[in-house]
């Protein structure tokens, strides 16, 4: 964990890794067991990314019912904070009131699904935060990834929308109405369905030492799906 005193807060979002409460898009596919092993291992890689960053405090945002189980998978990586409230908007928001509100430091709030972004987008977000008020990684399918800012913005992250294709629009538009310059990350994708898991396994496949331990899930789950589907081809299982 990197000292307090930095001017540079890179926060988590995360949950504890239970059956059913993490990563619920793939479960559609994937047993709840798989899901939650899958989940261990993004959460993992993505402290060591943020580790990985120079002069920047690392912690985690979760669920007041998730703190001690999530400061034990921490450890010494990272503190471990509870949110106020329900929900993302929730989360987000004490993010901001919690790290950036008294002492205006570039804060920025992170998904715990995406190990494998380059570090670089980390860094050049934060310098984003130098020139502009907030800073938007925005996703492929209309939300975002990432987002970061100098200072507590209560209303910035309203519950409508949140989870869905207008989430960026709408925090866009909510930027605007508080008169916020806003800078943007590159796109990027986040891990929700089957399709994600393939890109994702074929991008760790060339660079696995970008997400070890997801590269390592990810080569196993794809021995067991080719295995699933022969099977499933020759009547002895199925997909």
């Amino acid at each position: 964990m990197h000292p307090s005193g930095s001017d540079r807060v890179l926060v988590i979002m995360a949950k504890a890794p239970r059956p059913g409460q993490v990563k619920t898009r793939l479960a559609l596919s994937l047993s709840p067991e798989a899901v939650t092993g899958f989940y261990c291992c993004l959460l993992d890689d993505t402290l060591a990314l943020a580790r990985s960053l120079g002069d920047v405090e690392v912690a985690l945002m979760c669920p007041e019912s998730d703190v001690t189980e999530l400061a034990q998978v921490a450890g010494s990586k990272a503190s471990v904070v509870a949110q106020k409230g329900e929900g993302l908007a929730a989360g987000l928001t004490s993010v901001f009131a919690h790290f950036a509100e008294r002492h205006q430091r570039r804060t920025i709030a992170f998904n715990s699904d995406s190990p494998h972004l380059p570090r670089s987008v980390l860094e050049d977000g934060f310098e984003t935060l130098a020139t502009h008020d907030v800073v938007v990684g925005p996703t492929y399918d209309g939300g975002y990834y990432l987002v970061g800012a100098k200072a507590s913005h209560p209303t910035l992250f309203a519950r409508d929308g949140m989870g869905t294709r207008s989430a960026l629009e709408r925090l866009l538009s909510r930027a605007r109405t508080l008169e916020l310059s806003v800078g943007f990350a590159a796109p990027f994708y986040d891990i929700d369905v089957v399709d994600d898991l393939t890109r994702l396994a074929e991008e760790l496949q060339l660079a696995p030492a970008r997400a070890p331990r997801t590269a390592a899930w990810l080569k196993e789950w794809e021995l067991v799906a080719g295995q699933s589907w022969t099977n499933s081809r020759t009547g002895k299982g199925e997909l």
